[in-house]
C-alpha cells in the first residue's frame, strides 16, 4: 500500500514516490529530527512492501541490506540514517538514507 504525500513516519515526512522494485517502495522524504525544519534535509525512504512483510526471507534480506549499507563509509555510497520494524501484525520495515 503506497504512502501518500504528507504521511509522517516518525521524524520523516513522505514528499513523493521516487520508485519501486521487487524489494521495496522508495519515497523522497524530509527529515524532521528535532522538529527543526530549517535544515530542510531531503532523505530517501525505502519501505518493504506490505505483500512481503510476512515473508521471513524478504524481511531477513531487507535487514541484511540495512546492516550492509550502515557499515559502509565512502563518499560515493549512501549513508543509512535508520532502520525500523513497525510493530504489529504487518511488521513492515523501512530504511532511511541521507540524500
Amino acid at each position: 500500500m503506497p504512502f501518500a504525500a504528507g504521511t509522517r513516519l516518525g521524524p520523516y515526512e513522505i514528499i513523493a514516490p521516487a520508485g519501486s522494485g521487487g524489494m521495496g517502495e522508495v519515497y523522497r522524504g524530509r527529515d524532521y529530527h528535532g522538529l527543526d525544519t530549517r535544515l530542510d534535509r531531503t532523505v530517501a525512504i525505502k519501505i518493504l512492501p506490505s505483500h512481503l512483510s510476512t515473508n521471513p526471507q524478504a524481511k531477513e534480506r531487507f535487514e541484511r541490506e540495512a546492516k550492509s549499507i550502515s557499515a559502509q563509509q565512502h563518499a560515493n555510497i549512501i549513508i543509512s540514517l535508520t532502520h525500523w520494524i513497525r510493530p504489529g501484525r504487518t511488521g513492515r520495515q523501512g530504511l532511511v538514507h541521507k540524500d
